[in-house]
């Protein structure tokens, strides 16, 4: 297979052991080029550690392929950054840190100062400029940590948790950004999830994870009771229509506690 024509991740009997606990068991998925992938399962499924396996982060047997084995270029927004409230960094600083030779503390140069300023506002957040790191809501840090993604121009971005201590509204718009990013930028997505409505609704590509693969594909095909009763082992009388998940209590049924590094 061409290897531009090749998905972008194929994941090949992938198995991860940690302390004797085997995390993820003989993993087969793909990913195809261009979509929106979530990755949905309970707490301890494996979703975080796979997403670690793909940067490299955690040793594993089996194969991953990116890009039919040439790569893509990565972008990876983590589910949260611990931050010191006290940090004298202001946002565009912390964008330039990788960009400028000189030191900060000599100033920002202006072609630095430019490029943070296009990506604040290509994740329309150019009011945060000037704003210290430390004083930013869970909400505005994860649009400056998809906004340092973005400088790399990834053709895969990888995102755990994105909107993990974000409120309803925000997890909204940020995927709301997500999606005009992507269909603009033309990257491959791949996203640790508990919220089911929302991959429902943007998702093109569900892997369904407890540690093996219990089923993928579309939203419409894997979103079904059966499957969701093999992962959260409970009813949840989901009604699926069209591309929406339909249940007042969804959210609340797959929401977990904070992810565990083996999540």
């Amino acid at each position: 297979m061409e290897a531009d024509n090749a998905p972008a991740i194929v994941f090949d009997h992938v198995s991860v052991t940690c302390g004797g606990l085997n995390i993820l068991d003989e993993v087969c998925a793909v990913v195809p080029r261009g979509s929106w992938t979530v990755l949905i399962g309970p707490n301890g499924a494996g979703k975080t550690t796979l997403l670690l396996a793909l940067l490299g982060e955690m040793p594993c047997r089996g194969r991953i392929l990116v890009g039919g084995g040439r790569g893509l270029r990565l972008g990876y927004v983590p589910q949260k950054l611990a931050v010191d409230k006290g940090m004298p960094f202001t946002v565009t600083e912390f964008l330039s840190m990788g960009v400028q030779r000189r030191p900060l503390w000599l100033g920002v140069s202006r072609a630095a100062r430019d490029q943070a300023a296009a990506l604040l506002d290509m994740v329309h957040a150019p009011h945060l400029m000037k704003r210290r790191v430390g004083t930013l809501s869970g909400g505005e840090m994860q649009r400056v940590l998809l906004a340092l993604a973005l400088q790399q121009k990834p053709e895969l971005l990888i995102l755990d948790e994105p909107s993990a201590g974000v409120d309803l509204e925000g997890g909204r718009l940020f995927c709301e950004l997500l999606e005009d990013l992507r269909q603009s930028q033309g990257f491959t997505q791949i996203m640790v999830s508990h919220d089911l409505g929302m991959a429902a609704h943007h998702a093109t590509n569900v892997i369904c994870l407890k540690r093996r693969v219990i089923a993928q594909g579309s939203p419409q095909e894997v979103l079904t009771v059966p499957v969701l009763q093999t992962l959260f082992g409970m009813h949840m009388g989901l009604i699926c229509s069209e591309n929406h998940v339909h249940h007042a209590g969804v959210q609340a049924c797959a929401a977990e506690t904070e992810e565990t590094p083996h999540a």
